[in-house]
């Protein structure tokens, strides 16, 4: 526990046989101060990431097929209220976050003095590696529409470095259950909706590494994947979706 918090750690994952097993290695080392456990969710892998997981002592949930990012971190957030956590913090399979920085994340929460934590690249000085340029303006563009449509300036919206208190989702108000969050809406709905609602939230700088292509950057396709972490700016906005 973390200053009286149970603390977990989510990391979704699909093929990341090698990067989750870094990913594992590295978080065991942080969760000893930051976090009581990592929930690997496999979803729906082929290689042998949910092995390389469990072996470097994460806890694996798996999916059985591939349900998509969103519906592998609902999985993950019901594990985590089955268990009585009191922080959710959300990080990358595929080891472009820096678990050292999960203290940073999940401080103001424990604290007392957030809700929900963004943890944001542009707070910090640094070099994203091989990150492709649309990418690079996307990254940016979200933001600003985001914070209009939020009506408060945030630095950083499309980063899934970010922690929770767990009983938001208790709130009936904030419905994750939805089939339209299966893919990459799920992160940016719950975000709008935080600040929407009212809750505390807070960004804090963290690191973000983009590794060499020839590893596998992302899954995310540049069309239909930004139109994903578009869409709930549009439906919630215009009152389309609850």
């Amino acid at each position: 526990m973390l200053e009286g918090q149970k603390v977990i750690v989510v990391a979704p994952c699909l093929n990341e046989e090698a990067k989750i097993a870094r990913v594992a290695e590295r978080v065991r080392s942080a969760c000893r101060r930051a976090a009581d456990e990592l929930l690997v969710v496999d979803d729906g892998s082929t290689d042998g990431s949910a092995a390389a997981a469990e072996a470097r002592g994460a806890t694996v949930l798996r999916l059985g097929r591939v349900m998509g990012v969103g519906a592998a971190l609902r999985a993950g957030f019901r594990y985590a209220r089955e268990k009585g956590y009191d922080v959710i913090a959300v990080m990358a399979g595929n080891d472009k976050d820096e678990p050292e920085e999960i203290p940073d994340l999940v401080g103001p929460i424990v604290r007392g003095e957030a809700d929900f934590v963004q943890g944001s690249r542009f707070l910090k000085a640094q070099t994203f590696g091989d990150m492709p340029a649309y990418r690079r303006i996307a990254t940016r563009l979200h933001p600003l529409l985001f914070s209009a449509c939020v009506g408060r300036h945030v630095t950083e919206s499309t980063n899934g470095f970010r922690a929770f208190r767990a009983s938001l989702l208790d709130d009936p108000r904030i419905d994750l259950e939805q089939a339209w969050l299966d893919q990459y809406e799920l992160e940016p709905y719950l975000y709008y909706k935080a600040i929407t609602l009212g809750y505390r939230t807070a960004e804090v700088p963290c690191t973000k590494h983009y590794p060499p292509r020839r590893t596998g950057y992302t899954k995310m396709k540049p069309l239909t994947g930004w139109w994903s972490i578009l869409r709930p700016l549009v439906l919630l906005r215009l009152g389309l979706r609850s």
